[in-house]
Formats: C-alpha cells, structure tokens, sequence
C-alpha cells in the first residue's frame, strides 16, 4: 500500500516521507512501511487493495493495547521493585487513560498524518489515542517486543510523560466516587444504555449514576468503562467539597 493524498486536512505521506516522519517521531526508521501506513488509516478511510483487501487501523489498535499493556507491566515491574500489585495497576490505568493517550498521540503528532473521514460533528476523542496503540501494534510486528519496549520508553514516556506526575494524580474518578460511597453509607448504581452508531459503525455505551436515587453524573464512551469513568467524573465535581 502506497497512497499520497489528502484526507481532512491530513497528509498521507509517501514511504520515503513517511520514514523520515518516524524517524524524527520515534526515534527509528521503519522495516515493514505498510505496516504504519495502516496503524494511521482510520476504519472510515478504509483503503481497499487491488486484490480486495481492506486496510486500517482497528485489528492493529487491538494489537497494540496489549503490547502497550504489557510494555507498561513490565516497565512498573522493574521501576518499582517494592510495590504492591494494586499501586503498579493503577498507574498503568491512568498511563492508559483515553484522554492521557489521545493527549499523548496529539503531542507526537499523529493527528497531523492520521487518515480519516470523521467530520467535526462526530466523536472524535479516542481517534488519536487509539492510532497511537495501533502504531505500537506496527512497532510490535516490525521490530519485536524487546525493541518496542525500549524506544516506547526512550522516545514516548521519557519525552511526553511525567511518571512522578502521573503518580501523584488520581484520574480513577469511579473509585473515588466508590470511595466516597463507602464512607457517607450511601447506594450507588450505575444503568447502562448500548446504542449502534452507523455512521462509525460500533456500538456506543452510556451510563447514568446514581447516589441513593439522586442522578449524579452521565457518560459516554466506546465501553462501558468509559462511559463509567465519564459519569463519575461528573460526580466526583459534585461530591469531592462534601
């Protein structure tokens, strides 16, 4: 696959183009070009190949969340020899925070070459995030485990993330909110609401909390935990001076 157009306002670079953009990005030039052509081609901009094969970024974003995952175990493993396996779980979880990796993939500069045709009046929050763990799916099939660990750290976390930050702030508003709950000897539920978005074509959840019957927040999101944490973001604002 080699293509070199515009889609929204993105420039798909050429291989030649699209090696000196990693390079500068992360620090390596790429073996398999093909490979982050596709982690930067959103599901709406489907390519389809002369032999009928469609290619974007989805099977690699799915990929990626998991390297990721396990890069960052193995990274808080090592960092943090005395540490419990509950503190090491939480700052993964807010390493991985949609908003922390969409912040994250924006500061790199992958909005600038993703290829998409989402328009301004769909939801486009986790559009960058999950192209960034999509690249970390190309990273992972060119250069293996051991290599994409290491110039995730070097080039990603060192350079665009602040570890002792990220320690000291708590983004997990559900067990802040569940916390709360606990000590004030109050009910909390949670409905949930899934609905197929056509246009993007994947289901999108919603959720309302409730605190003893009162609605207290609602979110929504690509999963439910994301719904969750959205809705009880809102919640912490209203609980957190109480």
């Amino acid at each position: 696959m080699s293509v070199n157009k515009r889609l929204n306002g993105a420039q798909i670079p050429n291989k030649r183009e699209l090696r000196s953009i990693l390079k500068k990005m992360v620090g390596f030039r790429p073996g398999n070009t093909s490979l982050y052509e596709a982690a930067f081609t959103h599901r709406s901009a489907t390519l389809t190949l002369p032999h009928g094969q469609k290619v974007n970024n989805e099977r690699l974003e799915y990929l990626g969340d998991a390297i990721l995952d396990a890069i960052l175990s193995d990274y808080l493993f090592e960092k943090f020899p005395n540490a419990s396996e509950g503190f090491m779980t939480k700052i993964r979880s807010r390493i991985v925070n949609r908003d922390v990796l969409n912040q994250l993939a924006i500061s790199m500069g992958i909005n600038n070459i993703l290829i998409s045709k989402i328009n301004s009046s769909q939801n486009t929050k986790n559009l960058y995030g999950d192209a960034f763990e999509a690249l970390m799916g190309a990273l992972f099939l060119d250069k293996g485990f051991k290599r994409t660990k290491k110039i995730f750290i070097k080039h990603v976390l060192n350079k665009y993330l602040d570890i002792n930050n990220i320690i000291q702030t708590d983004t997990d508003y559900k067990s802040l909110v569940f916390e709360w709950v606990q000590k004030h000897k109050s009910n909390l539920i949670f409905t949930y609401k899934e609905e197929y978005d056509f246009n993007q074509k994947k289901s999108v959840f919603s959720t309302t909390l409730f605190i003893d019957k009162a609605e207290m927040g609602e979110g929504h999101g690509d999963s439910k935990k994301e719904a969750e944490q959205e809705a009880a973001r809102q919640a912490w604002t209203s609980l957190k001076d109480n």
